[in-house]
């Protein structure tokens, strides 16, 4: 069984291995994107809302949070 933890961490590698392939990039590249906008805290903060989304819903959801990052620069 699960924690709780290994879900969250589960459901972040999920979403990077999602994005990675959508925008044809390495897995790297994307974490260090994640990092650098905070998609990661955005994911594991807001898991319980996400998890339950489909793949295409959440990288519509990761796309928003940067682009409201990249305004917020």
């Amino acid at each position: 069984m699960s924690t709780s933890e290994e879900k969250k961490l589960a459901f972040v590698s999920f979403c990077v291995e999602e994005y990675k392939a959508k925008m044809g990039c390495s897995g790297q590249k994307v974490i260090d994107f994640f990092n650098r906008y905070g998609v990661i805290e955005y994911l594991l903060e807001h898991y319980e809302v996400l998890h339950s989304m489909g793949a295409r819903a959440i990288l519509e959801e990761i796309e928003a949070f940067i682009r409201n990052r990249r305004e917020q620069a």
